[in-house]
């Protein structure tokens, strides 16, 4: 099941998808003062940071910062990794809304799962003016991640070639080099998806929810990111069901502890001549260190 993109645009337009998000560019030029010896002048894009308000069936859930690209697969994204949804055929409608100072992505649930969607908020909801706080909110923020089921191996020089495969679809990224990106590499189909964000946590949620859009189950593969592996990265990662991820930075010490635990095999500092494996080596060939004798 496909669900439904519609697009709405402020009340004063009467214009179409496009025109919804007027005013809400991906990237802008600016002219900053460049010194290079010399001060000069010379145009530069910068990526655009636009509020935007994950909404389900009228509740607002979240309001990230983000590129305003690709909001209906972010919005699908967040669900699935933030536990909204646990399948696709249970949003009957995605809409982008936009208002003065931002965006609305409105999803819009399955009955069923609208009720139990409500029913976690009430249990959830803190004193009045501190909303989802207290111990029910740090057990969602160190909430145990699920154990990835998909296996994989691939071999050192994969994962450089994965990496490597990244520089030429990173559009946004060539034009500001001020955003992040996420991509699913596989090894016969290459990078089947990629999503780009200034915020990493955005970027993995488009991914997932792209991948889930366009019918992608198969994780035979690996997680690319440009950015650093923190918990939260690794939590979305077990939740879109990757059993690899690489990333060009190091992971955080809890990242690597719930990557240990979802058995998935995290891999960092990734260059063009190598790359760090901190959990799971089996699916690296030939990446375990021989026992001296």
């Amino acid at each position: 099941m496909n669900a439904a993109v519609t697009t709405v645009a402020p009340a004063q337009d009467l214009s179409p998808m496009q025109d919804a998000r007027r005013g809400f560019p991906a990237h802008e030029q600016v002219m900053p003062l460049r010194w290079r010896s010399q001060p000069s002048r010379a145009c530069r894009d910068v990526p655009a940071e636009t509020a935007v308000a994950i909404v389900a069936n009228g509740t607002s859930h979240a309001v990230m910062m983000a590129t305003p690209d690709d909001l209906e697969d972010f919005a699908v994204g967040f669900a699935l990794t933030e536990g909204l949804i646990t399948r696709l055929d249970q949003v009957e409608e995605i809409e982008v809304v936009a208002h003065p100072r931002g965006l609305e992505a409105r999803l819009w649930l399955q009955e069923g799962r609208a009720r139990a969607l409500a029913s976690r908020r009430r249990q959830m909801a803190g004193p009045t003016g501190c909303g989802m706080c207290g111990l029910e909110s740090l057990d969602e923020a160190l909430r145990e991640v699920p154990r990835v089921e998909a296996e994989c191996e691939l071999r050192p020089a994969d994962v450089v070639r994965a990496m490597a495969a990244l520089g030429g679809q990173q559009h946004l990224h060539a034009r500001t080099r001020a955003v992040h990106a996420a991509a699913f590499w596989t090894p016969r189909g290459g990078i089947l998806a990629l999503r780009e964000d200034v915020g990493r946590h955005n970027a993995l949620d488009k991914l997932v929810g792209a991948l889930a859009r366009q019918g992608v189950q198969d994780r035979y593969g690996l997680l690319l990111l440009t950015s650093r592996v923190s918990l939260e990265m690794v939590q979305k990662a077990a939740i879109g069901g990757f059993p690899m991820l690489a990333a060009v930075s190091a992971p955080t010490a809890s990242a690597l502890e719930a990557g240990a635990s979802a058995g998935m095999t995290v891999i960092g500092v990734t260059r063009d001549d190598g790359f760090e494996i901190f959990t799971h080596p089996r699916r690296i060939t030939g990446a375990t260190v021989p026992i001296s004798a």
